[in-house]
């Protein structure tokens, strides 16, 4: 009979729990650090954008109108480098390592100075995220970087895709790690010629929640009301969110 905790289900969901476990012990001031700086935003009449291309778009997309998510969280969208919605998809990776798109992107966006912008990408080498960081601040934004940062000073780390040789954390006000080593690849089975089961986006996620939450918070104990959003499909869900709509139409995008 088999042992189920021995089972690759098992092990994935072993693996997950460790990497949330070290991002716990490990992450909470930075992610303090990063709530903060979102609660300073919204307190200034400022505005929130999250970014990410391919796959990290997911932990970026799940807190845009998001049932307990803050309402003036926007999608920062690169077009063909969000999720792989494109054909082929291996065009929206290819459009990570184009020069010039992301800077093109931000100045055509509602992003000024004064607000922040979280951007996503595990590698942290690519062209895309690490211009998008640095023109951002340029403009007079404040940046968290959510990476790994296994990719830019492990012992496996490749070598940067930007002209610069620099990598998202460089160019970054707060930056929270993942935890995933280079390759996101969690296990290996006999038999099978390369490792799998990725968990990048399980812990990407919590930290992108874990400081949506902190931020939540420090509103709260400044006498600010959080602009959080509740589900449609609870009682008076509806009538909440619009209400909260109404009151910062003009700092939510996605309903334009």
């Amino acid at each position: 009979m088999t042992d189920r905790t021995s089972t690759p289900a098992a092990q994935y969901l072993d693996a997950a729990i460790a990497l949330l476990q070290r991002v716990r012990d490990e992450e909470l001031d930075t992610v303090a650090a990063a709530g903060e700086l979102l609660a300073d935003t919204v307190a200034a009449g400022g505005r929130l954008f999250a970014f990410g291309a391919g796959h990290s778009s997911l932990a970026a997309q799940d807190v845009v109108y998001r049932a307990g998510s803050l309402a003036l969280m926007n999608l920062l969208a690169v077009p063909g480098a969000v999720g792989v919605d494109v054909m082929p998809a291996t065009l929206g990776s290819a459009l990570e390592r184009v020069d010039g798109l992301a800077t093109a992107v931000l100045h055509s966006s509602p992003a000024r100075a004064g607000d922040a912008l979280v951007i996503i990408s595990l590698s942290g080498r690519n062209a895309l995220p690490v211009e998008m960081a640095m023109a951002a601040r340029a403009l007079g934004m404040k940046v968290i970087g959510v990476t790994s940062l296994a990719y830019a000073t492990g012992p496996d780390a490749p070598k940067s895709r930007h002209s610069s040789g620099t990598y998202l954390r460089d160019h970054c006000d707060v930056v929270l790690d993942s935890k995933i080593d280079v390759g996101d690849a969690e296990l290996s089975y006999e038999g099978v010629d390369a490792p799998f089961a990725s968990a990048s986006t399980v812990t990407t996620s919590a930290l992108m929640q874990s400081t949506l939450a902190t931020c939540a918070a420090t509103l709260a104990d400044r006498g600010i009301q959080p602009p959080l959003l509740r589900s449609g499909n609870v009682d008076g869900g509806l009538a909440w969110n619009d209400r909260v709509f109404d009151e910062y139409a003009d700092r939510i995008f996605y309903r334009r």
